[in-house]
């Protein structure tokens, strides 16, 4: 029983009328509702999405433009290998990586630096060898005619010789209070891609400024060679490791080789251990006993980060008149730097490589040690003669300014 009914029964019958009167309209309300008719409309067709208008024009939606995509280098898709008549081998540094040390192994699998596609010369995972088109094997010997031709085309584009005023003038354009434009030679030596970025600054100038820092710094000789080889430019002049590199006087920038650029840096490859485990000619504890005191002996010096280290080879040379055990002290160095200076001057002194425990170069002069004939100590600064260029190691000679003359040698 509801609670209004139980209400009604207790009231009067007037109330209970009342009730019932309530209940009747509350459930004709409920079934049909004459609201809903008196205000009830359709809504237009333009608001239903249902219905279509046909007077209504729609606007076609406008197509959005793709998002800009930066052509990628390693899409080469339809288009021919890039050729260069650069008459080398291309390598990742010319000064770091020599060609007569062969590697054990490689680190990755062969692949270009210069991109899928990128240019005609197989990558042998070291280099990418300038052989004839026809040749099919890439073990041959190098053409014997490549470097007359590498000869002539730099001939072609020195021309006649500087005179010393002209030197001098080209010299003045390119100090530090002059041009900013210079050229970093850092821990990598001269690089392949370095190559393109000098004639790129001789666009400009005739002449431009490099600065060597670093390891390839100890062997100065070779980077002037490198240079020189690899630019067809001549050294105008050295003072330390600052060099003015001319451009010759028939260069022509439309007339530049074309230098394909390397996308990334090529893995190293596996070459054989600098120190081995015994030294030749001494046995396992002579060989114990030696780098123990070869880490006591007093330290000859300590190599900067990223220094100049011209004068290396000439102190340690000097060392070895005295001491038959050197230590140089390279803390604060990459790993990977102090072993390539320790190669170094394993070939240049030369020594025998004793360890490289403590971020220390140990270096011992050998048995048989005899000094070279050539001298030891010799002048950063560099002097330069116009009618011959072709000096002998040997030939010494004073300059206008009363310093001693040496040659690239050293």
């Amino acid at each position: 029983m509801s609670l209004l009914t139980r209400f009604s029964r207790q009231n009067s019958p007037t109330v209970s009328s009342a009730v019932t009167l309530f209940t009747r309209r509350l459930s004709s309300s409920s079934s049909t509702s004459k609201l809903h008719d008196y205000y009830s409309f359709e809504p237009p067709a333009s608001l239903s999405p249902a219905t279509e208008n046909p007077n209504v024009i729609t606007k076609p939606k406008k197509k959005r433009k793709p998002q800009y995509r930066p052509p990628s280098s390693l899409d080469r898709t339809g288009l021919k290998p890039m050729r260069s008549n650069l008459p080398f081998d291309f390598r990742y540094s010319y000064t770091e990586s020599s060609p007569t040390v062969r590697p054990i192994g490689l680190r990755e699998p062969k692949y270009s630096p210069f991109g899928p596609s990128r240019l005609d010369r197989p990558w042998t995972g070291v280099c990418a060898p300038a052989v004839d088109p026809k040749m099919k094997s890439l073990e041959v010997e190098e053409n014997p005619n490549l470097e007359g031709k590498r000869k002539m085309m730099r001939d072609r584009v020195q021309g006649k010789p500087l005179i010393e005023t002209e030197r001098k003038a080209l010299v003045s354009k390119c100090q530090k209070n002059k041009t900013k434009r210079q050229i970093n030679l850092g821990r990598d030596g001269l690089t392949h891609n370095m190559l393109n970025d000098i004639h790129n600054h001789w666009k400009h100038a005739e002449a431009v400024r490099i600065k060597c820092l670093g390891v390839p710094s100890v062997d100065m000789k070779n980077v002037c060679m490198q240079l020189e080889d690899k630019t067809f430019g001549k050294i105008i002049h050295r003072h330390g490791g600052s060099l003015v590199l001319y451009r010759g006087r028939n260069y022509n920038t439309k007339k530049r080789p074309v230098i394909p650029l390397m996308l990334w840096k090529p893995h190293e490859p596996v070459y054989p251990r600098l120190i081995k485990t015994t030294i030749d000619g001494l046995s396992i504890e002579e060989t114990k006993e030696m780098r123990k005191r070869g880490l006591a002996v007093p330290v000859l010096t300590k190599l900067a980060k990223n220094g100049y280290y011209g004068s290396l080879v000439p102190m340690v040379r000097d060392a070895f008149l005295s001491c038959e055990l050197v230590r140089i002290d390279c803390q604060g160095l990459e790993k990977s730097d102090y072993k390539k200076i320790g190669c170094k001057l394993r070939d240049l002194v030369p020594c025998v490589l004793v360890t490289f425990e403590k971020e220390q170069i140990v270096i011992w002069r050998g048995k048989d040690y005899k000094p070279p004939e050539d001298g030891y100590f010799v002048t950063d600064r560099e002097s330069f003669d116009d009618f011959d260029d072709n000096l002998t190691s040997g030939e010494e000679g004073i300059d206008s300014q009363g310093l001693g003359r040496c040659n690239l040698q050293d």
